[in-house]
């Protein structure tokens, strides 16, 4: 996180988190930064186990209004295939705001998008992550005690 924080810009307008595994960081980077003005994106691509859709579903989005002309921080835990963000991303720029995307782990062998990548990211990796709010986190705790 602090390698995250450390190249990000101090002047966005607001920030939009990406949910659910954007919730934590977004709180982390807007306490450190300062910002207030949190926004939330909820994205759909799967509509049960294994079904797929192919445009995204847009489940909670910010009005275009909150948007136009501001500089935006998209918040999200992972780019793993980027088209979560990159809908988000491309979802901004229709409102007429400026993204700019930062996520903590960056996985440039998943991605499907090759030539692009987040503006900014805490470290590249390749593992399957669990992070310590993530319910698989508490799991694998209670079973390796007991």
């Amino acid at each position: 996180m602090d390698r995250l924080v450390a190249q990000l810009d101090r002047d966005y307008d607001c920030l939009l988190v990406i949910t659910r595994g954007g919730l934590v960081p977004a709180c982390l980077i807007s306490e450190q930064l300062g910002l207030r003005n949190i926004l939330v994106a909820a994205v759909m691509f799967y509509t049960g186990v294994d079904e797929r859709v192919e445009a995204p579903i847009f489940l909670q989005f910010p009005a275009d209004p909150l948007l136009a002309g501001k500089k935006v921080l998209v918040v999200d835990d992972v780019w793993d295939s980027g088209r979560t963000i990159l809908a988000v991303k491309a979802r901004v720029q229709e409102a007429q705001g400026r993204p700019t995307l930062a996520v903590l782990h960056y996985k440039p062998k998943y991605s499907q998008f090759p030539n692009t990548r987040p503006d900014f990211f805490g470290a590249e990796s390749a593992d399957w992550l669990v992070y310590p709010w993530d319910p698989l986190s508490r799991y694998s705790k209670a079973t390796s005690a007991g």
